[in-house]
């Protein structure tokens, strides 16, 4: 964790306002990406990054607080926070409305196109092991380096490119699969 991030945790602890917008301004756009990612719903992306950071208020002064490394912990709260609202779901599916379908530039069957294509990579993506799926949302949705996944992840590098591979093997599988 770097020395900035250590002084915000800090001063975050004794509630400084301006510590924890700082905190929000510099995580908030990478977990609602990170979120939305997982989700596929802008919406509820959007209300669950701000459940992670009600979460981080709520623990600050506990035993549940981060003592170090707040964006692994941030992430993992993301993590959990999406995972309990598929639980909540059960298999009810919802497609989200989206604008693209008024304002966009492309044809209607190049967006339903992608859209068809968007969920099945979903779909694959939540076939896969917690672990892996962390893997992918991170290194390909998140564009993080292999380290930044490790540091993340609490696992040395060679585990993360393992898992990393198995993923994306697991994922073609799934994929080759559905064509056929």
């Amino acid at each position: 964790m770097t020395t900035l991030d250590s002084q915000l945790l800090e001063q975050a602890r004794a509630y400084d306002a301006e510590a924890l917008a700082k905190i929000y301004d510099l995580y908030s756009e990478p977990i609602y990406r990170y979120l939305y990612r997982i989700l596929g719903d802008p919406a509820q992306a959007e209300d669950l990054t701000s459940e992670v950071f009600c979460r981080l208020l709520q623990v600050l002064n506990t035993s549940r607080a981060p003592r170090d490394k707040l964006r692994a912990w941030l992430y993992r709260v993301a993590h959990n926070q999406a995972m309990d609202w598929f639980r909540q779901q059960g298999k009810v599916v919802t497609l989200p409305l989206s604008e693209e379908l008024v304002a966009g530039m492309d044809l209607p069957a190049e967006i339903v196109e992608r859209r068809e294509t968007q969920q099945r990579l979903r779909q694959a993506i939540g076939q896969l092991t917690t672990e892996q799926q962390r893997v992918i949302l991170l290194r390909f949705g998140e564009g993080l380096k292999i380290s930044e996944v490790s540091e993340l992840m609490g696992k040395s590098p060679g585990a993360v490119k393992i898992l990393q591979h198995r993923a994306v093997k697991r994922l073609r599988k799934l994929l080759d699969q559905e064509v056929r």
